[in-house]
C-alpha cells in the first residue's frame, strides 16, 4: 500500500475499510506503534493495552504509547506499566501506526502526529465524526466503542483472549457506555461483554477501582468545579470549569477530572452540559467537553468549533482564553436551544 508523506493517507483511504483488510495489514507489518486520542480515557486506553498485548501473543512487535502519569483510574489496568511516552515512541522505530479511538490526526498526542504523515496509519474508531485521516480507516460508528471493534478484530482472527485483555476491552465498553446505560449499547455489546466475562474478568473489583475510589486529587478538583457552577435558560444549561492553575495548585491533570462533565449534566431539566477547562502552555486555548440530552446532538455544536464525538457527548477546542471561550460557547448553545433544534448552532 503506498502512502502520502505530506497527508500518511495511502491510496485506499478514499473507501470504507474493513476488519478484514486490518488483519492483512498486520500480517504485514514486523512493527506496530499503537497510539489512542491525547488525554487518554478508558476506551482508549483499554483499547490500546488489549489490542498490543494480542499482537504481541501473536509475535508482532507492539508497542503502545501514553503518559502513564496521566491515565486516570483506568490506570490499573494491567498492562499500563508497559506504556512508551509519545515522545519517546515518535523517535522508535516503526513501520506502521495504529490509531485507536482517534477522531481526527490534531488528536493524536503531538509527537507521534508528525510521524503519522510518514508511516502508514491504520485508523480504529466508533466517532461518526472520524475524519478517516489514516492509510486505512474501519470505522464504525454504530459499535458501543473501540475496545469492541478490537473485540471483533480478536474473534475474527480467532486470537484467543486471557484475562489481561478481556480487563482491558472490559474497561472500554464500561466507560464508554456508562456501565451499559447509554443507548449506545447494543445486542452485539452484551454479546461482546458477555464473551469478554468468560475469561475472567473481576466486574466487582473493576467496577470499585474505576466509580468507587477517588482520589483527593479528583475530590479537590470536582469541589472547584462546583463552586464555579452556573446554570441557565431555566436549567437547560448548565457549565463548570477549571483553570490551569487549579491543576497545577492540585498537581492533576485532566484524567483526573473526567467525571466533573457529571456536575452540570446530573442537573434535573439539563439538555446541554459543559465542562471548560485550560490546557496547553498558554491561556489561549480552551477545551470543552460537550453532553446533551435527545433529540440534541452534541457533535452539532462541537464542529462549529472544529471538535467532534458522539451524539450525546462531543468535545472542541476553543482557540480563545477561558473566559472569552465560554461566552463564545454559551452565546452559540443559548441561540441553538432558542431555536429549539437538533441542528448546527446558529
Amino acid at each position: 500500500m503506498k502512502t502520502n508523506a505530506k497527508t500518511g493517507k495511502g491510496e485506499r483511504a478514499c473507501r470504507a475499510d474493513s476488519a478484514e483488510d486490518v488483519l492483512r495489514t498486520f500480517t504485514q507489518a514486523r512493527s506496530v506503534l499503537i497510539s489512542g486520542h491525547e488525554h487518554t480515557d478508558g476506551d482508549s486506553l483499554g483499547s490500546m493495552i488489549a489490542l498490543a498485548h494480542l499482537l504481541d501473543r501473536r509475535g508482532v512487535k507492539a508497542v503502545a504509547a501514553g503518559d502513564r502519569n496521566a491515565l486516570g483510574s483506568p490506570g490499573f489496568l494491567r498492562g499500563a506499566e508497559r506504556l512508551v511516552p509519545p515522545e519517546t515512541a515518535a523517535r522508535g522505530r516503526c513501520d506502521l501506526l495504529v490509531t485507536l479511538d482517534c477522531g481526527a490526526l490534531d488528536r493524536l498526542p503531538v509527537p507521534l502526529q508528525k510521524l503519522a504523515r510518514t508511516r502508514p496509519v491504520v485508523n480504529i474508531d466508533h466517532h461518526v465524526t472520524n475524519t478517516r485521516f489514516g492509510t486505512l480507516n474501519w470505522v464504525d460508528a454504530k459499535a458501543s466503542s473501540t475496545g469492541e471493534l478490537v473485540w471483533r478484530l480478536a474473534r475474527k482472527a480467532k486470537w484467543p483472549l486471557d484475562d489481561i485483555a478481556a480487563e482491558a476491552l472490559w474497561v472500554s465498553i464500561i466507560t464508554d457506555t456508562g456501565r451499559f446505560a447509554y443507548d449506545s449499547t447494543k445486542p452485539a455489546t452484551l454479546r461482546c461483554a458477555a464473551d469478554l466475562l468468560r475469561h475472567g474478568v473481576r466486574t466487582a473489583f473493576i467496577n470499585d477501582k474505576i466509580y468507587a475510589s477517588f482520589s483527593a486529587t479528583n475530590v479537590e478538583l470536582k469541589r472547584r468545579a462546583y463552586k464555579t457552577l452556573t446554570i441557565l435558560h431555566g436549567g437547560e444549561i448548565a457549565a463548570v470549569w477549571l483553570t490551569k492553575k487549579d491543576f497545577g495548585e492540585t498537581r492533576g491533570t485532566k484524567a483526573d477530572a473526567e467525571d466533573v462533565i457529571d456536575i452540570p449534566r446530573n442537573l434535573a431539566g439539563n439538555r446541554v452540559a459543559l465542562f471548560f477547562y485550560e490546557s496547553g502552555d498558554g491561556a489561549s486555548e480552551t477545551r470543552v467537553s460537550i453532553r446533551t440530552r435527545e433529540p440534541l446532538d452534541a457533535t452539532a455544536l462541537a464542529k462549529r468549533f472544529g471538535g467532534g464525538g458522539h451524539a450525546r457527548a462531543a468535545g472542541c477546542t476553543v482557540n480563545a482564553p477561558l473566559a472569552q471561550s465560554r461566552k463564545i460557547v454559551l452565546k452559540a448553545v443559548k441561540e441553538w436551544l432558542g431555536g429549539d433544534s437538533a441542528g448546527t448552532p446558529a
